[in-house]
């Protein structure tokens, strides 16, 4: 399972990224504006014309740690990562599902169940915890179309038939 980390974003201008052992350093000048674990890091966005250390460049690359500059509009200028990490057979599988309506028509009657049967526990639970602020009623009516829609999903044929389920549910 992938571990969600957090991403640094640089603005100041005339910055440098540099490492010193596991840290990434944001120096402007002589002085050290910030310094960061790495392990903390999942990628560092940087906008302007700043500069790395090729060490930093490096470390993160061997780290799985995205680098990738911006100018100062945002506009892409490059990105350095390191080894792309993948499962092909995983891949080739997902493609056979998707070109069999079928198999594809499974998996998004699981996803599109999940999500409404989700949204339905959020208003029960709204209904029950807020009673006093919100319309107890419009939040089961929601509820019991919610419901219906979940047992509607069964009866799905294809994947334009689950797609009206899923967009009926979603406006309710």
């Amino acid at each position: 399972m992938r571990k969600l980390l957090n991403t640094l974003f640089v603005t100041v201008p005339d910055a440098y990224l540099t490492l010193e052992q596991e840290n990434v350093l944001i120096r402007q000048g002589e002085k050290t504006l910030l310094r960061l674990p790495l392990l903390n890091l999942e990628g560092i966005v940087a906008f302007g014309w700043l500069g790395a250390s090729p060490a930093l460049l490096g470390k993160c690359a061997e780290k799985g740690v995205a680098v990738t500059f911006l100018g100062s509009s945002g506009r892409f200028l490059g990105r350095v990562v390191g080894e792309s990490r993948g499962n092909v057979t995983l891949r080739k599988e997902q493609y056979r599902i998707s070109d069999a309506e079928s198999r594809s028509l499974e998996y998004a009657r699981s996803f599109i169940f999940g999500k409404i049967y989700n949204s339905r526990w959020r208003l029960e639970r709204a209904a029950r915890d807020y009673e006093l602020r919100v319309d107890v009623e419009a939040l089961k009516n929601t509820s019991a179309q919610l419901k219906d829609a979940l047992s509607s999903l069964n009866g799905c044929q294809g994947l334009n038939e689950l797609r009206a389920v899923e967009g009926n549910a979603a406006s309710a």
